[in-house]
């Protein structure tokens, strides 16, 4: 079959980005976030509401409204020809940008805009926000015995230290690279340095994963515009992009060294007709030290059970061959839901444009994004591309 590009003949471009703070906001909401980082967006992409003539909007926990994005369109003074809302959990902000994609390259639309955000750390309580995301197991088995989302993941972090023979302690490096990145990013949650003794002495929460291995809950929002015209200051394309999907739950996954993430980076780099060797910065999805550390292994950026010998070499640095998460990751930068993933794509998007302020690193031609939504069960890839 034919690439996707063939056939459609268009290309599309992420013209223009936009995120609020991320942290606690009170008096916020998920319609006063989104609207401020879409404005945001607009602005960097120089264009006015009148030209958005799609809007994809991800969902909100502390507003689950069945219209979303209709509902988001009336707030913001917007009238696209084409809206929806969607939902595929951590995934889902690179689905609407996936899908953004599609859009733009079938002259569907011309310029889409994606947009996420929600209140969720002052807009409702820990035991709320704990429940909601629960709700992602398995519904006779692993949510009626109380399991959580840190206890999905360290069952599978169980299962792989034992598959490797890593220790828990290694997985505290990235945290700890995190929240070095952080300290560079005035919007992030949590700029306090950390070190690797506390990281390590940090309290148990699900074992083997202590607090430093969690992302924070944050209030906060990002929006992107993807366009068919590249406008101004040096273009960033989005040349390829897959999906993968192979299970739900966590008990139906039958190997844990293969959640589909390989074959949604497969797909992705096959269409933008490049391989893993050319990339040179990573945008990878980070919920828990653990799920960076095996999206990063069967994305084949380093052997099973080696990841942490390539952060330990600084490979992984700012400063090193493969920049990866340089805005903080969900892991210091904050969690918001679908904001924080989109966050990583719109940090991508900076970089290689050369516009991440303070924070810009040496010139990069072409970013892997990869984001995982429930326990590794959604897949999305893109690849980004500067000319």
């Amino acid at each position: 079959m034919p690439a996707a590009e063939e056939m459609s003949g268009g290309v599309s471009y992420v013209r223009g980005v936009g995120n609020t703070r991320f942290g606690r906001l009170p008096g916020s909401t998920p319609l006063t976030l989104m609207a401020q980082a879409s404005d945001a967006a607009l602005e960097d992409a120089q264009l006015g509401r009148r030209d958005i003539d799609g809007v994809l909007c991800g969902y909100a926990t502390t507003l689950p409204h069945l219209m979303l994005a209709d509902r988001f369109c009336e707030f913001a003074s917007l009238q696209p020809a084409y809206a929806h809302g969607m939902a595929g959990g951590g995934a889902t902000g690179g689905l609407m940008a996936m899908l953004a994609h599609d859009l733009v390259r079938a002259g569907r639309c011309h310029h889409v805009l994606v947009v996420a955000g929600e209140n969720r750390l002052s807009g409702q309580s820990r035991d709320q926000s704990m429940q909601t995301l629960a709700q992602v197991g398995e519904p006779e088995i692993e949510v009626p015995n109380g399991a959580s989302v840190p206890a999905y993941y360290a069952l599978l972090a169980s299962r792989y230290l034992h598959e490797t023979g890593m220790a828990a302690d290694d997985l505290s490096d990235f945290a700890v690279l995190m929240r070095a990145h952080a300290a560079g990013h005035p919007d992030a949650h949590l700029r306090e340095p950390l070190g690797i003794d506390a990281a390590r002495a940090a309290r148990p929460i699900a074992s083997p994963l202590r607090l430093s291995d969690c992302c924070p809950i944050s209030d906060g929002a990002v929006a992107m515009v993807v366009s068919a015209d590249s406008g101004p200051g040096v273009p960033v394309r989005i040349a390829g992009a897959g999906q993968a999907h192979r299970h739900q739950h966590l008990g139906a996954i039958d190997d844990v060294m293969r959640s589909g993430a390989a074959d949604a980076a497969a797909r992705a780099l096959s269409e933008a007709r490049r391989t893993l060797a050319d990339i040179d910065y990573l945008a990878i999805y980070d919920s828990f030290t653990i799920t960076l550390v095996m999206l990063l292994e069967e994305l084949g950026v380093a052997p099973r059970g080696q990841a942490v010998a390539r952060l330990r070499k600084g490979d992984f640095a700012a400063d090193g061959p493969l920049p990866l998460n340089t805005h903080g990751g969900l892991l210091a930068f904050g969690h918001s839901g679908v904001a924080g993933g989109l966050m990583h794509l719109a940090e991508a998007a900076r970089q290689l444009a050369g516009r991440a302020g303070a924070r810009q690193i040496a010139a990069r031609r072409r970013a892997l994004f990869h984001a995982d939504g429930g326990v590794l069960s959604s897949h999305v890839s893109l690849v980004l591309e500067t000319p």
